[in-house]
Parts: C-alpha cells; structure tokens; sequence
C-alpha cells in the first residue's frame, strides 16, 4: 500500500468516525435534556400543588372563622317569641283594666368588620304614644301594638339574616391576607405538605427549601430548611398565594436539590453510558487499527531491507564460491598444490561463511515458532567466557584492536545452555569489532551481584543514539546509518541475544552514546547454594 493510499484511508476513516462520535454526542445531550425537561416539569407540578394546598389551607381557617362569627350572632336572637303568622297576643289581656307595658331590646355583635348593634324600646300605655325610644304610629289598642312590635321583630330578623349573609368566609380570607406572611404560613403544615407532595410525585432526591419575600424592596429569608445555600445549583421557585383578592404578592417558594446531577446522570445512564462505551471502544479499535497499519508498514520496510541485506550477504560468499570453481575449471590457471590449496581455502571459508548466514535465518524461525529447546546444565561462568575470549582474541588483533578482560564472577555457577550462551557472547564481541572506531578495544567483565552475575561488554566503537535503545532488539532492525552501508548484517544478532537472555530467566541493558563507545550488561540468576 501507497503512502498516499494510506493517508487518504486513515483521512476517511477518522472523518466517519468524527461523525459517528458526534451524532452520538448530539443523541446523548438530547436524551441528557429530555430527562432534565421532565425533572423540572415534575418539580414545577409539585410546587404548583404544595402551594394550592396552601391556598386551601387559609381557606379553611378562613370558613372556619365565619361560621364561629355566625353561631355568635345567632345565640343574639330574641327569645319567648312566637312568631307563628296570626297570633300576636304574647300577653293577653285578664281584665278591662287599664294597661301598661314596657319592652326594651338591645343587641350587638363585635367582629373584625365592626360592631352591629340594635337598640329598640318601647312603653305600652293605654295613651295613644309611645314614650324613650322608637315610635309606633296608629296604635288604636294594645293589640295593634303587639303586632307592630311583632312586625318590628320580623323586620330585625330579616336584617341581621342580611348582615350574617355578608359576613362569608371571603371577607375574612380579606383580612388575612393583610397579616405578614410568617402569620400567614404554618411552617409545620408546610414541610409536611412539601413532603407529602414530593413523595406522591415520585421526587425521592434529598431537598432543601425556602420561604422567600421581596415585599419591600429587598429579598428576605421568611423560613425553610436549616443551611439553605444553593450557590450555584438550580432553584426551582413558585409564586405564594397567587389568588389572593388584593393582587398577587413577591412571596415565593423555593426548593433546590444539591444531588441534582448525579440523580440525573443516574437516571439518564442507562441510555448515556453504554454509548459512551461503545463509542470508546470504537475510538480504541480505530486507534489500534492505525498503529496495526503503521507498524506493519515500517514491519515491511524492515523485511525489505532485510531481504535486501540477506541477498548482498549470501550473494558473496556464492559469487566467491562460484569464481574459485571457475578458476579451478579454466585452464588458464596453473594447477599447482599451492594454487589449489589457496583456491580450496577460500572455498572452504566462503562456505561456512554462507553456512553461517543460514543458520541465523533458521534460527530465527525457530524462535518465532517457539521450536527452540534449550539443553539446561550447570557451568562455571567464567570458564565458558575466557574460552570464548581465547577464541576471539586472534580476531580483534587481526585488527590491531585490543580485547581485555576482568573476570572477577569467581566459581560462580548458572544454570543454562551453554551454548548459547557462548553465542550471545559471541555475537556482543562481534558487534564490538564491526562497530569500531579505527583499531577496536574491547572490555569483557564478570561479577556478582546479590543473587546475580552479570556481564558487561563495552567498546569504543561508534555508539547508538538514544531514540534507538528501544528498537536495536527488534528483528531486522538496524540503526538508520544514511547512504552508507559498510557494515553488513541481517539485524537479527541482538534480537537473538536478548531471546537467550530471557529464556534464562535474565534481563539485558544498553548504557550507549553517540561516538562515545556501547555498553551490554546481561544480569544471570546465580545457582543457590
């Protein structure tokens, strides 16, 4: 795949899923704003409802009033009268006599609204006037001025019914509306109410609550909960006695819930958090999915220089192979034992040369298979290591370099294959000389530490960047070096040493520098003794 075919996919990709990640976004603030909607209204309603039963509840202790002021004005009615249409005669006359009789009647009522009061004397004689009081005109005998007296009674009846009539609750319900509000609400049958109401509502979220008047010019705390404090929480308010007959009043109720959110997020997560996970999840896959992309498309540049090294390095042992057969062919080379022996040397170490190649290629392929069995024994350390320092030594001095050793491990003894070991050896010192600056000078060193012998390899060869440290023991890598290539190899020796170290239960580090020499430490768990 094309760099630019890949830009373009991972373009396209990100795009679609930007869309999808905002459509979920849009989805989950609406279905967020929907529940937060309904919580209001279901609050509003409730308040609406608290606030009605507090607008009953004067009006009851309003009725409640009239009908007292009623029975009192009643008891005031005037007694022994028999007001049945056709009899008159209260006291009938005995004898012929001369008759005389005085009435007086007076009553009064005191209420909220005043005082209703009636006064009415009158002096029976047999004159024909009445003396103190209010005068009975056409008063023939006395029993025409029974009758007017009964007349008289009737009339002050269908009064104080007319007075008792205008005397309804609504004129006291009047009255209290002129007391201040701490009068006017029972703060006892309010949290009740306020209780009672959330708890029909289906509002079961701690709440506070507040009784707030603005009546002079200013707003006042009236009652409510202990510690009212919304600060930056959402207050819900609702107007008090919105029908009072004087005009509505800057009296409100106030109620805010400190948990809002969380009981909104609660409720709305059913719908919120499974798209938040899928979405998450999907974001983690994509993301994943470009790292799979970028890290098999540098896995392929890898391969490719790979094979490219691989052909160059079995290449020329082959070419060399090829050539000295030739020469062995053609007639034009004398066949002498001398040349013959140079000619079967270079064969001979052409072969094992290209035997060597393959042999790491297959290597490989074993430990990707997971094929490779290690032979355990017990060997002294640094026993095995001077044996491969004797070996190389020729080698560095071939190159006029310098190999020193400190072997100070002692009789320490490791459980292991030794053969591989001695190949990690093997392929650090190797490293050491390919990557020298000028005459090589190598450093081996062996000691205890705890329950650990470590080795360290250091040189003073051309160092390694620190944006490497971490890549050098990935297979095929290789230090980007330019253009220039004079050092041949199929990345896979370091690859292969830190796979032995770790199958020995062991760990390997680098300490390198730019121009400033490497350094290998491989740490070995000790045998206890």
């Amino acid at each position: 795949m094309s760099r630019k075919m890949l830009l373009t996919l991972i373009v396209l990709m990100a795009l679609v899923l930007s869309g999808l990640i905002l459509i979920q976004t849009n989805l989950i603030k609406t279905a967020s704003d929907i529940r937060e909607e309904q919580f209001d209204q279901m609050v509003k309603g409730a308040l609406k409802r608290v606030v009605d039963q507090l607008e009953l509840h004067e009006q009851r202790i309003a009725r409640e009033s009239a009908r007292i002021a009623r029975e009192s004005a009643r008891i005031g009615r005037l007694k022994g009268l028999n007001n049945t249409p056709g009899n008159p005669n209260v006291f009938p006359r005995q004898g012929s006599g001369p008759i005389s009789g005085s009435f007086r009647f007076h009553y009064s009522e005191r209420n909220i609204f005043g005082n209703f009061e009636e006064n009415f004397q009158i002096i029976i004689t047999d004159s024909t006037h009445s003396e103190q009081g209010q005068e009975l005109p056409n008063q023939p005998n006395d029993a025409t001025s029974f009758e007017q007296l009964h007349e008289f009674n009737l009339d002050l009846e269908r009064r104080r019914e007319e007075w008792l009539k205008d005397m309804s609750w609504r004129n006291y319900k009047i009255s209290l509306e002129d007391r201040i509000l701490n009068e006017r609400i029972d703060s006892v049958f309010l949290t009740d109410a306020i209780a009672s109401v959330f708890g029909e509502s289906g509002i079961d979220l701690e709440y506070k609550y507040a009784v707030r008047s603005s009546n002079q010019g200013q707003d006042r705390f009236i009652m409510g909960s202990p510690g009212y404090n919304p600060s930056r929480k959402k207050e819900y308010p609702s107007l008090l006695f919105p029908y009072d007959f004087d005009g509505q009043q800057p009296n409100y109720l106030y109620v805010y819930f400190p948990k809002r959110s969380g009981y909104l997020l609660r409720t709305t997560g059913f719908t919120i958090i499974p798209t938040i996970i899928l979405t998450g999840l999907l974001i983690a896959i994509f993301i994943y999915t470009i790292m799979v992309i970028f890290r098999q498309k540098k896995l392929s540049m890898i391969k490719n220089d790979f094979i490219n090294n691989m052909t160059h390095e079995l290449k020329t042992p082959i070419s060399t192979i090829s050539l000295a057969s030739q020469m062995l062919e053609d007639g034009s080379v004398s066949n002498t034992p001398k040349t013959l022996e140079h000619i079967s040397r270079v064969i001979n170490e052409e072969s094992k040369r290209l035997s060597f190649q393959v042999e790491k290629v297959l290597q490989m392929a074993v430990f990707n298979e997971g094929r490779l069995k290690l032979k355990f024994k017990e060997f002294d350390l640094d026993n095995t290591l001077q044996s491969v320092l004797n070996n190389f030594e020729l080698r560095i001095k071939n190159k006029n370099g310098v190999l020193h050793s400190e072997l100070n491990a002692g009789k320490t003894m490791i459980k292991g294959d030794e053969v591989h070991i001695t190949n990690v050896v093997f392929n650090l010192l190797d490293n050491a000389v390919k990557y020298s600056n000028g005459a090589p000078e190598v450093t081996v060193t062996s000691e205890n530490k705890g329950g650990d012998v470590i080795i360290s390899v250091r040189d003073n060869g051309i160092g390694i960047s620190k944006e490497h440290h971490t890549q050098i023991f990935d297979r095929f890598y290789r230090v980007p070096t330019g253009n220039v290539h004079n050092v041949k190899g199929f990345g896979l020796g370091l690859s292969y040493v830190k796979k032995i170290v770790e199958l020995h239960n062991g760990k390997i580090k680098v300490d390198s520098a730019v121009n400033k020499g490497t350094k290998f430490s491989i740490l070995l768990p000790k045998i206890k003794k």
